[in-house]
This record gives structure tokens, C-alpha cells and sequence, in this order.
């Protein structure tokens, strides 16, 4: 009875411990190497996400030139109000970092909060939030690929294959608006 109850808790420990420590080693191994970006006319000048499609386009002289299947933030419905709420904002934002060493296969980063989104947050007595990313998937999951779009995992973020994520980085310039709709 008691080398049973072992074995279960040894399994147990395994089968959910397994995959934390791995995703936790993998997300401090870095995203691999960045793509070389793409002559800008080939480059996009804006990006429209569409919440309720679950889809990124980008965007170049209004003519889309990508689009792209996402996960959201694990509750998307309603615009991010606060830090820990798991919602993807809403609005118009812009790309204005890049991130070749993130946690997830590279991310490009979304300027929220706004200084409305702060003056909300702020009138609660609440943080805003932030960090809010365009990535692809969690270092050392991308064998994932399009399953990660089964359901929203992220905490406020846009997800995308890797693979999607290397041909967006090199389309997508700093400084590239961001619209994110409901």
C-alpha cells in the first residue's frame, strides 16, 4: 500500500512537475536567433487585431499583406482595465520595443497602457498592467504549433506560432501602429 502510494506521488510529481521545471529551464534559455528584417517594401505599417475573429493583419498602404490565427489573453472579452485581469487591451497602440531574448519565441511589444489607460487605472487605485506582448510560443513549446490556438492562454497577449512569429518580427518596424478591436 505504501510503495503504491509512492509510485502514484512519484507519477503525480513527474507528470505535472515534469513540465513546469522544463518550461521554467526553457523560458530563461532564450527565443533563438531574430530574422533579419524585410526591406521596407515589404514591411508592414500597421497592425489591426480583431479580438472576436482571433486574428492579426498586418497592413501595409491598407492592403493586407498577412493575416494570422491567435490566442488571446484567457479572458479576452472587454478592454485590459487592470493588472492580473487577463484581458488583451483595446485600441490603438504601437510596436515600440522588440524583445530577441524573451521567454517566448521573440515578442514584439504593445505600448499599453496609454496615459487614458493609466488615468483609469489609476482613478480605481489599481495598476494598469503591462508587458503586453505580440509573441509566439513559451521557449521550448513550439512543437505546439497551431494548438496552442485550441483556447486563450495568455495573460493579456497575442500568441502566435513561432514559425508566424519569425516572418512577423522581420514585417513588423518599431514604431508600427497597433489597433486592437473587440
Amino acid at each position: 500500500m505504501i510503495r503504491r502510494a509512492i509510485g502514484l506521488f512519484v507519477c503525480l510529481l513527474l507528470c505535472v512537475g515534469g513540465p513546469i521545471a522544463y518550461t521554467q529551464v526553457m523560458m530563461r534559455i532564450g527565443s533563438g536567433t531574430p530574422p533579419v528584417m524585410a526591406t521596407p517594401d515589404k514591411q508592414a505599417d500597421m497592425i489591426v487585431v480583431n479580438k472576436g475573429a482571433r486574428t492579426l493583419t498586418l497592413l501595409q498602404n491598407g492592403t493586407p499583406i498577412r493575416v494570422y490565427k491567435v490566442s488571446l489573453g484567457a479572458r479576452p472579452e472587454g478592454h485590459k482595465s487592470q493588472e492580473g485581469d487577463e484581458r488583451t487591451p483595446e485600441g490603438t497602440y504601437l510596436i515600440d520595443w522588440r524583445n530577441a531574448n524573451s521567454i517566448a519565441h521573440l515578442s514584439l511589444h504593445i505600448s499599453y497602457p496609454n496615459e487614458a489607460d493609466a488615468d483609469q487605472a489609476a482613478a480605481r487605485g489599481v495598476s494598469p498592467g503591462g508587458n503586453i506582448m505580440i509573441h509566439g510560443l513559451l521557449n521550448g513549446w513550439g512543437g505546439l504549433g497551431g494548438l496552442h490556438r485550441i483556447w486563450d492562454w495568455t495573460n493579456g497577449c497575442i500568441a502566435v506560432t513561432n514559425e508566424e512569429m519569425q516572418e512577423i518580427w522581420a514585417l513588423v518596424p518599431t514604431g508600427t501602429p497597433i489597433r486592437i478591436d473587440a
